[in-house]
């Protein structure tokens, strides 16, 4: 399928094609088939092959249709060398402010793609050109569920060819102006949207937008020497001793802003999508004891360190390496929440060993004498 402003463009072409001063559905088919490729310089190349694909009923009158309308179209398109490409000049798509059709390098090659595949589409490849057209309007007026309404600005002669395609099943329903595209065809499907439509998404947008811009002015200020100072003026004697031991110590050696932000800004909690959950169960079932080597390494930090590990250096010093930001977060989750390791949350660098962990005789110095006491 097209993707919803893909779909936008192709309905934009098909706008543009049907305002031309043409008659016929030949000479309309192949404008929509030149304009997209004129759609970037303002000159549609065209082969003599290309012309005979398209079967149409008179390819000189719709060349003669393309002319009138002031496309200037070579005489070496009829009747020259079929493998030669013609360049057919399209003035109101030349380069510059006039320029009718303004599409994106993307969307052009998109639409281009989407038009050939629509029109040799298996149920229509050998249909009246008013037919292939009709397909083409209906194709890039369907929703996701198949569905459309006929627009109204498609040709007389597309809306005389509907019986046609529903006979020939490119169509799976057609009632009035209200139509579904035959399963089959479904990938050509322009994603059309309702007015209703596009109102909530514009809602969602504006909320989306709102959103952003709150969290923006949610930012904390920058930490800064004179902040830290004052804040480490406020906390407790213990937290200042935890403090300066993460910002004094030798071996981490964090610098001023990793500390001071950590320590004054909560930290952003990251969802678990469900690709982080299918990838929790791979890496859990290759880590059976995960929980108590993660107890055992906060041990043996703490003798080193005088504090814990961030989660970042637990999965480093364990060699649980290629851990993204979420899934290390999960699994770090998962190992709290068995009891293996506890924190002083929000209170970064605070893992230690927890109750589970304890109970294995996993524990710090003044946990071990605390568990001792409680028996």
């Amino acid at each position: 399928m097209l993707t919803p402003r893909q779909g936008e463009a192709a309905r934009e072409l098909l706008s543009y094609v049907v305002a031309l001063p043409l008659v016929s559905a030949d000479a309309q088919l192949l404008a929509a088939v030149v304009a997209i490729r004129a759609v970037r310089a303002g000159i549609g190349n065209l082969t003599g092959t290309d012309l005979r694909s398209l079967r149409l009923e008179d390819p000189e009158a719709a060349v003669a249709e393309l002319s009138a309308a002031g496309w200037q179209v070579p005489g070496s398109l009829i009747g020259g060398d079929p493998d030669k490409p013609s360049g057919i000049v399209v003035p109101d798509l030349a380069p510059g402010d006039a320029h009718a059709l303004p599409l994106g390098k993307g969307a052009r090659s998109r639409v281009s793609g989407w038009l050939m595949r629509t029109r040799m589409a298996k149920p229509v490849k050998k249909a009246t050109p008013a037919a292939r057209l009709a397909a083409v309007f209906l194709a890039a007026h369907s929703a996701t569920d198949l569905r459309g309404r006929i627009p109204a600005g498609m040709p007389a002669a597309c809306r005389d060819a509907l019986p046609e395609l529903l006979t020939k099943g490119f169509l799976g329903e057609l009632s009035g102006d209200a139509y579904r595209l035959a399963p089959v065809v479904g990938h050509l499907a322009g994603i059309f949207r309702t007015p209703e439509e596009l109102a909530v998404l514009a809602e969602q947008e504006e909320a989306r937008r709102a959103a952003r811009e709150a969290a923006a002015a949610a930012e904390p200020e920058e930490v800064t020497p004179e902040r830290w100072a004052a804040w480490k003026g406020t906390v407790s004697p213990a937290l200042l001793r935890h403090v300066e031991a993460v910002e004094q110590c030798a071996l981490c050696r964090f610098s001023f802003g990793r500390v001071a932000n950590a320590f004054m800004t909560s930290p952003s909690p990251v969802p678990a999508q469900r690709a982080v959950l299918d990838a929790y169960g791979t890496w859990r079932d290759a880590h059976p004891d995960c929980g108590r080597e993660a107890a055992a390494f906060t041990v043996a930090f703490r003798a080193e360190h005088g504090h814990g590990p961030s989660y970042g250096q637990l999965c480093k010093g364990l060699g649980w390496k290629k851990l993204s930001r979420s899934l290390r977060g999960f699994v770090v989750g998962r190992i709290l929440a068995d009891g293996w390791l506890t924190d002083t949350s929000p209170v970064p660098w605070t893992l230690r060993p927890g109750k589970a962990a304890q109970s294995q005789g996993i524990a710090l110095p003044g946990q071990a004498a605390a568990a001792r006491t409680a028996r």
